[in-house]
């Protein structure tokens, strides 16, 4: 999508609180003994509350209205019987739907006190897509956000998920520009156009490349095997650099 007009700004930033409201709510009521199928019925019932549609559910009749990934899962976890552990690292996805809007959001949370490998790792996949998302505004190349990230995780000795890229967003959960790189890429020559929407989620691994698919069909895990985060804003790229259009409501948070 491109912002054309401040009516189209203002309902990208409604669903995109919605969103953002939905993931920090989620992340405050996780506790012990509570299982991910509970917790996506809060993120269900939240969405709900505000008349938005899941987009998993409604774009691709995903088994969840939102995605939770637990410890070893690394992303489209699929909400169910899994019991959550002081400990687990967990990741909450949560994108939807209002009014023809769309937004896309997530971030990788600790349940009590994670290790402080862990930890760290967290807190630096939050610099990660904060160092990317810099790179966005009105004329400045795609491959800028993979090759800021990139630099940003050599240095510190992480490795970087290569098939799970940001994308366009805004009218449907995914469009263009389709993949963008959260990696350097030199095959990447595109430029950023006034008003483009997109996501910027990085995967930050302590060693894992690749995603690879489990059983169920849905759920992703890291290959090689390697504790890895994700954190993703959607954005709205201007000639005075990005607007990000998921962060919650001050009072929600």
């Amino acid at each position: 999508m491109t912002v054309s007009n401040e009516d189209e700004l203002e309902g990208l930033k409604v669903i995109g609180r919605i969103v953002a409201n939905t993931l920090h709510a989620m992340a405050r009521a996780m506790e012990p003994g509570m299982t991910t199928g509970e917790l996506d019925g809060l993120g269900a019932e939240l969405l709900a509350r505000e008349g938005a549609l899941s987009a998993p559910q409604s774009a691709y009749s995903f088994p969840g209205a939102t995605c939770i990934s637990v410890n070893e899962e690394i992303a489209h976890g699929i909400p169910g019987d899994r019991v959550l552990a002081l400990g687990d690292l967990v990741n909450i996805d949560v994108s939807a739907s209002k009014n023809g809007f769309f937004a896309d959001t997530g971030a990788s949370f600790g349940l009590g006190t994670l290790n402080p490998a862990q930890e760290t790792l967290r807190r630096d996949g939050r610099r990660a897509m904060n160092i990317g998302i810099a790179q966005v505004g009105a004329g400045r190349p795609l491959a800028g956000i993979g090759n800021a990230i990139g630099t940003f995780a050599d240095k510190r000795g992480y490795t970087l998920i290569r098939n799970l890229a940001s994308h366009g967003t805004g009218r449907a959960l995914h469009e263009y520009p389709e993949e963008i790189p959260t990696w350097p890429a030199r095959h990447e020559r595109r430029r950023i156009t006034d008003g483009m929407v997109m996501t910027v989620e990085p995967f930050l691994s302590r060693g894992g490349v690749f995603a690879s698919d489990g059983d169920d069909g849905w759920t992703l895990y890291a290959e090689p095997h390697a504790p890895t985060v994700q954190f993703e804003h959607t954005v709205v790229a201007t000639r005075r650099g990005p607007v990000i259009v998921t962060r919650p409501d001050m009072a929600a948070h």
